[in-house]
This record gives C-alpha cells, structure tokens and sequence, in this order.
C-alpha cells in the first residue's frame, strides 16, 4: 500500500491522534496556544490508561514498539513476548497474539512493522533477527542479519544495543531497521542502519545498505519511522540515574550518506571519512508543557518517561500525527504512557 493511500486510511480510522487519547481514560492537554515543544513539534494530549493493567492474564506493558494495522488499528508489542491489538479510539487491547522463537524460546521484542501482505516483521536484539509472522504468531520466517551486527562473540554487537528499530520505507520495497548503540571497534556514539531490499512482488528481502548515524552524547537510538522522500523520524534516547530521561527526535536522510556495508570500522567524528547520515533537531521533549503529568522518579520534565516506540498515525493541516509509547519495564517507578503529537518536517 502505498504511504498516501495508508496515511488516508489510518486518518480516517484513527481521526487524530488527540481524539484516540481524549478516549482512553484519563487524559491530559494543554490549550493549543501552551503545547509547543518547539517550532516543529507539539503535543496534544497523553494518556496513563493502560499503566499497570492486565488482559486475559497478561501484563499490558513493556511496550517498545507501535505501528499501524491495515485496518487502521493499533499494534504494540512488549518486549517481554507479546502483541496487543489496541483499540483504535480507546487504546484499550482488544486482542494479544504470544511470540517465540522458533524453539519456542522468549522473544526480546523490540521493533515492529506490517508488511503490505499483514504479515508482521518483528525485531529481537537477542541475536539480533528479524522474523516474519502471520497474524496468529506463527513464525513464517527470517531476514539474513550481516555477521557483524550480531552479538558478540558471533559479532561486534553488545547486548541490548542491537536492533530496536524497524520501520518500511514508502512503496514497501525497503526495510530499516536501527542498532541502538555501537559496534565494538566503532567510535561511540555511531550507530548502524541496515537496509534489505526485495524486488518484484515477493515477501524475500536481500541485505542491502547500511549506514552510519551518529547519537547524540549518551543517547541511543531507539526507534525510527520512514517519511515520504526517503527520510527518517528518528528518536533518540537517554537515562541518567537522580536526573531522568533525555529524548530527542530528529527527522534524518540516508540519501547522500555512504554505503558502510563494506567499512569494518566506523572511528573519528566523521565515521572514517565516511558520509554519515544527515539530521536534523525536530524538539527534546523535555521542553514541551508538562500538561499536568506527574512522574514516580526524577525527571527533567514530569511528563517525560523510557519512551521506546513510536508511529505515524496519519496526518492532517500539514503536519504528521506521530503516537509514541513508553516501555515502564513493569517497573513502579515507570509509566506506561502514549503521547499524541504533531510534528512538521519542512
């Protein structure tokens, strides 16, 4: 399906994301005159609904991962092994499919994508994979992963730093998913995204492309989510014990940015020589208003929380309607909590 076509099924399924939230229990929102975040970015609502609730004896959290179902609902997958079907208007589950491996072990869930077909590709950076899953969980499948982006000693990867995002870019030919932190030899901070390709009408995809994105200091990159024209959504993020969550979103382009595929190490500030990808500062949402939010531990802002996923749910007046989630790692001191915002990308 086309990006277009997509954006106007999920608007109108989903309507604005400020509505889905306004029905999901209590929510909380600032006058349209006080929800800036920054010239690009602003905040309609959030929502604590589903924190620390159960469906049909399963935790309703962990959640790293949003996208949009064909339908125009909603899909959040925990990385503790599950996938939720969200209502679209309440945000409440409707239904939870478990994930495994193929031996049937827990899965470390991390990225999350539909593919044109419904079939869902789902991130693990256990290993890291990818695999491909019909609708009732079972596994249909995996993507080639480039022996260097595994965990070492099979690869370069540390542990819970390797696939955390995934998205599809426009026309559904090109698949990116994001390392969250470095590759041993590689300069902090640099981070690779790998591409597959696939042609022709199939569900196969090829390696293809890499490159090199460098985090800000201290962040990691936690989730990605492609735009028209080939750019990126790329969310950036960061924990610093007594002080908080810091969390960046930037919108990136891989045009111009060199193949690193074939570079066995990215060092220096520029990754080699080599063209890293471009960004560009959306808003650190520690500056949007806080809309009343309260948190359970220190933060810069009370309404900032270990936010992990996030999707685009349609668009309108110019500007995208993104839903992004934060994992609570079924935690007291952490919140699961979605937040409706609007972000402009020039």
């Amino acid at each position: 399906m086309r990006l277009r076509t997509l954006l106007a099924t999920v608007t109108a399924g989903l309507a604005a994301a400020t509505t889905t939230l306004a029905a999901a229990g209590p929510v909380h929102a600032d006058s349209p005159r006080n929800n800036a975040c920054s010239p690009s970015v602003s905040i309609d609502a959030y929502s604590d609904a589903l924190d620390k609730t159960t469906y049909e004896g399963t935790f309703v959290g962990n959640f790293s991962a949003l996208a949009v179902d064909r339908d125009g609902s909603l899909l959040a997958v925990s990385d503790r092994s599950s996938l939720f079907s969200l209502d679209r208007r309440t945000l409440q589950p409707k239904g939870v499919v478990p994930l495994a491996t193929e031996s049937g072990a827990a899965l470390d869930s991390e990225g999350l994508v539909v593919d044109r077909d419904g079939t869902r590709l789902v991130t693990s950076e256990t290993e890291p994979t990818v695999r491909r899953y019909d609708r009732e969980g079972r596994i249909l499948g995996s993507l080639p992963v480039p022996d260097a982006l595994k965990v070492a000693p099979a690869g370069r990867a540390a542990t819970n730093q390797t696939f955390e995002g995934l998205t599809l870019l426009p026309g559904g030919r090109t698949l990116l998913a994001s390392m969250e932190g470095a590759l041993s030899g590689d300069t902090a901070g640099i981070v690779r995204l790998q591409t597959w390709q696939r042609h022709g009408g199939g569900r196969d995809f090829r390696l293809s492309a890499q490159y090199g994105y460098r985090a800000d200091t201290g962040l990691g990159v936690v989730e990605v989510a492609a735009l028209p024209g080939g750019r990126l959504l790329v969310l950036e993020r960061g924990f610093t014990a007594g002080v908080g969550n810091t969390v960046r979103l930037y919108v990136a382009d891989t045009r111009r940015a060199t193949d690193t595929s074939g570079v066995d190490v990215l060092t220096g500030q520029d990754g080699s020589g080599v063209r890293l990808v471009r960004k560009t500062l959306l808003a650190d949402l520690v500056n949007c208003p806080t809309l009343g939010a309260t948190a359970k531990q220190p933060q810069p802002n009370p309404l900032l929380d270990n936010i992990e996923g996030m999707t685009i749910t349609g668009q309108r007046h110019g500007r995208l309607n993104v839903l992004l989630v934060s994992d609570d790692n079924q935690n007291a001191v952490q919140t699961t909590r979605f937040y409706s915002l609007r972000v402009r990308v020039a």
